[in-house]
């Protein structure tokens, strides 16, 4: 039989909500700390910080290691929305500014879920009237009230580790439509291959460079070289590929070896 909520109960769950609500704060702030510093930091014995970070793993807004977390991508592990929106904001800028050059009025464009993505959805008022397509909450809180912006929300899973839709309901959506141009960056990439460490993400922003003419990845340079879990898509895939100016000269040119490569001075 269940027991009845109580005043105490409820004043426990609050204390915990707020606590690792905390924790969360100062791990994406921080990019990572340990038990010993999130106890002190929230005057709970470090048993009980253990527990909160399991169910923040668990909810998949932070990454658990021996001694301690991170709120850093590993090759299994994508990093929340939280996190990416304050991680490389100079470069992801720079990128959007050169990336809107792609971007004329009476255009029709998919954004994917991605921080990048987001800093060109900023820019968008300079080149209207258009139609734009995303599954990302942000952008669509964004670009609800743009008066020349046709906006098409794409519904689906809510994903609070992304901010974003995805699920079967987001891929039949994106399926179903034909765009100018679409936008996306990934987590990780190579001079062969982009990679993202979610199956679910992979299959949206799969379906969403199926849906475009043109294919537009972006990504700053500290996603590269690296891998994660899954397979996006290989370099050739995309029409092009727009870099920050800390991209190694060495890299860009290898990269130029398979598809168009912009590189955005910041």
């Amino acid at each position: 039989m269940l027991e009845p909520v109580t005043e105490k109960t409820d004043k426990g769950a609050g204390q915990r909500a707020s606590r690792q609500q905390r924790i969360t704060d100062y791990v994406i702030g921080n990019g990572s700390a340990s038990a010993a510093e999130l106890a002190e930091l929230t005057g709970v014995s470090v048993m009980t910080v253990h527990r909160d970070l399991d169910e923040l793993a668990r909810r998949g807004l932070l990454r658990k290691f021996r001694g301690g977390v991170s709120a850093q991508p590993s090759t299994v592990f994508e990093s929340n929305s939280e996190y990416r929106l304050n991680a490389h904001v100079e470069a992801k800028a720079a990128i959007a500014r050169r990336a809107l050059t792609y971007v004329e009025p009476g255009m029709s464009i998919l954004l994917d879920d991605s921080t990048s993505a987001l800093a060109l959805a900023k820019l968008l008022t300079e080149v209207t009237p258009l139609t734009v397509a995303t599954n990302y909450l942000r952008a669509i809180e964004l670009l609800k009230d743009v008066e020349d912006i046709r906006l098409i929300g794409i519904g689906g899973d809510y994903s609070p580790t992304h901010d974003a839709f995805v699920g079967m309901p987001c891929l039949e959506t994106v399926e179903r439509l034909t765009v100018d141009a679409t936008f996306v960056s990934t987590s990780a990439m190579n001079t062969d291959m982009t990679f993202h460490q979610e199956p679910e993400i992979v299959m949206v922003k799969r379906a969403m460079l199926q849906s475009a003419q043109n294919r537009v990845l972006l990504m700053d340079s500290s996603k590269m070289p690296r891998t994660a879990l899954h397979r996006l898509a290989p370099l050739t895939d995309y029409h092009r590929l727009i870099v920050d100016a800390k991209t190694p000269e060495a890299t860009v040119e290898e990269l130029r070896n398979r598809t168009e490569v912009d590189v955005a001075p910041l």
